[in-house]
This record gives structure tokens, C-alpha cells and sequence, in this order.
């Protein structure tokens, strides 16, 4: 064997050795586990994350804010990232049950929109970065209902031939913060008067709900078991998508408004690793695959026009320039008590 081919073995066995380590250590990066909704996590953005950094996420569901608070308040641990709803952010953080992780700080917190780097849940991004946003209001199968769907009316005070093909959400909160917007009340109430008068709407309006669930909507919509439900906006795409006289509704008293945020619970066993995830979704290209499989806005500057025309140029994906958006806040505990009590009456 000659010096120079002696010289470029060793060079190729250095090369394979290290790439043996570099490939070693990627396998061996450790573990993400997310707590997020039922269905609403992209496959393929995970599938990026895992590749770009070794680290294998596994992902549990949940159907509920509230249920999501229920088992971390019980001393769930286990969790790295979770994903919730705006206005039941001020509440895990009151509970101790989110950590500080200066998302302020990280390196990709300049793609954030403006608008969004200082939300009124989180104004100074201590603990959570954006998600996705949307609406609620609801979505009706236009072939079933020839009525008019120009007001929450129709979801609220039912006409009798819908009776038992209603379909509201499982959460009181959301129920109960559409229900306000359509009665023109306050949120977070607890004002005696207008908590009568949500309780007499909501009671009226139980002979025509078939279910309270936030799981399944699509798929009860598109099979006909429902014909009118309460919808978040990307999954009125999704049946719309699947059903073509299905129309997501922008009434005329308004709807509510939401984003959900990504943050790190006390308890996260793998918190570099969940920093790490936290930074790939502020980057357009990675929200972009998130926003693609839910047909939700983003909070993240660009990452909008990376989206096809089905998703980026659908109605659902974008609400009327005068529509009246109402982002419910996080709720004192008097009117949380009070939502409990209409609920727990409402359901038995």
C-alpha cells in the first residue's frame, strides 16, 4: 500500500468514525413530548423537527382547555410542550404550571409579527410564542338548512327543523363566550342578570344539540349526523374541503377570536429540548406545514404566502375586513364559578 493510499484510508476512516459519531448523537438527541388538541398537530412538520434534530417527539391529546388544566393541575408531569388557548395562559401561568423560557430571547423571535410579539396573555413572551389563530362561530351544510345564516341566530335559537342536528363544543368557556357575542353581553360576566339570561338561551337551546363535543366535528358534518355545529374556522375548511355545501358562518353580531400559544409546563423533563421546538416554529417555513394541514393564520411574519391557494386564499382562512372579532380574556374566578355552575345544570 502506497503512502497516499495509506494518508486517504485514514482520512476515510476519520471521516466514517466522526460521521458515525455526528449521526450517534443525532439519534441520541433525547425526547420531545407534546400535550396539544385532539388532531392538530402536522405530521410532516414533526416529521421536519425529527430530522433537522434527532429528537423523537411523541404527542398525547387532549379535547378541552379545560380538561388540559385539569391534569396538569393534578400533578401530571411527563410533558415538554403543551399548547393552549389565550385566554387560559394567565391561568397556568397563576398556577405556577408554566415555566419562564424568554422567548423574547431566542433567535428566531424576529419573525414574529409585530402585532403579535406582544400579546396581552403574554406581553413580554416569557412564556409561550405564537401558534396559530382563528375564529369561532359555526359552520351549517347549506343543502340541509335553506334558512339564512347572516347572525348566530340560527345556531342559538334553532328553527324546529333542526332540532336534534345541532352540535355545540365540549369546553363551557367556548360555548358560553359565543353564546355572550350573540346576546351582545360582556365577557368573562358575572353580572346575575346576564348570567340568567345565558342560562335561559342555553337551555332553550339543548333540545336541539345532538352533542357537546369538540372532537369529531368534521367527520359527524361531513357524514350528516349534524347539520349545524359549532366550528372553529380551519376546521369548517377541512369539512368544507370534504363537503362542498358545507359555509362557515360570519354572522353579524361577531365571532370570537383565539390563538393558541406553545409553552413549556414546570414540570418538562426535556427542556432544552422543548426551547429547541419552541425556535423552529417561529421560522415561516415550519409554521407554514403547521398551517397548511389546520387552515389557520399564523403568528408568523411570511409564512402566509408560502401557503396554497386552497388554504391561503380560502374564505375561512380570511374573515371579512369589518368583521367584529371578540378575543375572549382570561376569566376571573367568580366568572369562572358561575360558567361551572350554568355548565354542570346545562349537561345533566
Amino acid at each position: 500500500m502506497t503512502k497516499w493510499k495509506e494518508g486517504f484510508s485514514s482520512l476515510a476512516l476519520a471521516a466514517a468514525m466522526m460521521g458515525a459519531v455526528t449521526t450517534g448523537a443525532l439519534a441520541d438527541a433525547g425526547e420531545l413530548h407534546i400535550y396539544n388538541w385532539t388532531d392538530y398537530t402536522s405530521d410532516e412538520m414533526i416529521k421536519k423537527f425529527e430530522a433537522e434534530t434527532g429528537i423523537k417527539v411523541t404527542i398525547d391529546t387532549y379535547d378541552s382547555n379545560e380538561t388540559a388544566l385539569a391534569k396538569l393541575s393534578s400533578g401530571a408531569a411527563g410533558y415538554d410542550v403543551m399548547i393552549i388557548s389565550n385566554d387560559f395562559v394567565p391561568i397556568f401561568v397563576k398556577q405556577k404550571l408554566f415555566q419562564e423560557v424568554d422567548a423574547a430571547a431566542m433567535p428566531n423571535f424576529k419573525n414574529v409579527d409585530p402585532k403579535w410579539q406582544h400579546r396581552p396573555w403574554d406581553p413580554d413572551a416569557k412564556y409561550t410564542v405564537p401558534w396559530v389563530w382563528g375564529t369561532t362561530s359555526y359552520s351549517v351544510d347549506t343543502a340541509v338548512y335553506k334558512g339564512p345564516t347572516d347572525s348566530l341566530k340560527p345556531l342559538f335559537d334553532p328553527p324546529a327543523e333542526l332540532k336534534g342536528k345541532v352540535g355545540m363544543f365540549g369546553s363551557p368557556t367556548e360555548v358560553m363566550s359565543l353564546a355572550l357575542v350573540y346576546l351582545g353581553k360582556d365577557q368573562c360576566n358575572s353580572n346575575p342578570a346576564d348570567l340568567k339570561e345565558l342560562n335561559a338561551l342555553l337551555e332553550a337551546q339543548k333540545p336541539f344539540v345532538k352533542v357537546y363535543n369538540s372532537d369529531g366535528i368534521v367527520e359527524r358534518q361531513v357524514a350528516g349526523e349534524t347539520v349545524m355545529h359549532e366550528q372553529w374556522s380551519g376546521k369548517a375548511l377541512a369539512t368544507r374541503q370534504q363537503k362542498s355545501t358545507v359555509k362557515y358562518v360570519y354572522p353579524k353580531e361577531g365571532v370570537v377570536g383565539w390563538m393558541d400559544n406553545v409553552a413549556v409546563p414546570t414540570t418538562a423533563p426535556n427542556l432544552d429540548n422543548a426551547k429547541k421546538f419552541l425556535n423552529f416554529l417561529m421560522d415561516p417555513e415550519n409554521i407554514a406545514l403547521q398551517q397548511k394541514y389546520t387552515g389557520y393564520q399564523s403568528g408568523i411574519a411570511g409564512s402566509n404566502k408560502l401557503l396554497a391557494p386552497d388554504v391561503g386564499g380560502s374564505p375561512e382562512f380570511n374573515p371579512p375586513a369589518d368583521l367584529k372579532i371578540t378575543f375572549a380574556p382570561s376569566c376571573d374566578e367568580k366568572a369562572i364559578r358561575a360558567y361551572d355552575r350554568i355548565w354542570t345544570n346545562l349537561r345533566q
